[in-house]
């Protein structure tokens, strides 16, 4: 294991991906275990406000961002390059946090428009946890003649991995072409099944193919009404359980 890191990630410079990384996941984790305690009414923490107004966490998260970001550029070696690593981590857990309450500029964080935020940090983690994990052809010292080979062979599958990503996103798979671009199977399965209605897919390929219209149909709903409910447990167990809209007030404690 030493030697895999030595070789993969402090050769090719990535330790400060590694640090941006673990930083993020554990604010991602810490933010929802304090929000859901606030939510609960337990423990010591409480909502932050200035002057009457409520300071959401995607506040210090841009802070941070910007000056972990900007220090990055100025400290691209050393204990500096790391230390602004984490700081760009821990600002952008915070900030893809509320990523729901950026998008639809509302306080939507306990509400099913709020998942969103789950979901963009999970794809988040994944594709930068694929970056730190993959292979580079360059940066590393003593490479072998063979092991450059098994490289070249890897970046190619990863290289068609993305094709078939890119097709299960024309599909209407969204989801699957994210998660498929770090986990091959889920790419090719997205890629080969057939695709959901009003996709760009299903509009160029369909248009003429009644049956083809009517399995997809069919298909799609019985998919959702199979994988909803489980999505959705999977989510409220993550991020917490939304609020009923007839119980959402304008401001709630949660943070």
């Amino acid at each position: 294991m030493g030697h895999w890191l030595e070789r993969n990630i402090v050769e090719p410079g990535k330790l400060p991906l590694l640090l941006a990384l673990a930083s993020f996941v554990l604010t991602f984790v810490v933010t929802r275990v304090v929000t859901r305690l606030i939510r609960a009414g337990r423990g010591p923490f409480g909502n932050v406000s200035a002057r009457g107004v409520h300071v959401h966490h995607v506040v210090p998260g841009v802070v941070l961002v910007v000056v972990g970001g900007f220090g990055a550029f100025s400290s691209r070696h050393g204990p500096g390059a790391g230390v602004c690593a984490i700081l760009f981590g821990v600002g952008a857990g915070l900030v893809l946090d509320e990523f729901a309450l950026i998008l639809h500029l509302d306080d939507v964080y306990w509400t099913d428009q709020g998942r969103k935020s789950v979901e963009v940090v999970a794809i988040t983690a994944a594709l930068v946890g694929l970056l730190l994990a993959g292979f580079s052809p360059f940066g590393v010292n003593n490479v072998s003649a063979g092991e450059l080979h098994e490289r070249g062979f890897v970046i190619a599958s990863i290289g068609a991995n993305f094709l078939f990503s890119l097709l299960a996103l024309s599909k209407g798979k969204a989801r699957t072409a994210l998660f498929g671009v770090i986990v091959p199977l889920i790419a090719v399965i997205g890629a080969l099944r057939l695709a959901r209605p009003g996709s760009p897919w299903a509009r160029r390929f369909y248009g003429r193919r009644p049956r083809a219209r009517a399995r997809a149909g069919l298909r799609a709903y019985r998919h959702d009404r199979r994988w909803a409910g489980p999505g959705r447990r999977i989510q409220d167990w993550i991020g917490g359980r939304p609020d009923s809209q007839d119980t959402r007030v304008p401001q709630r404690q949660r943070q």
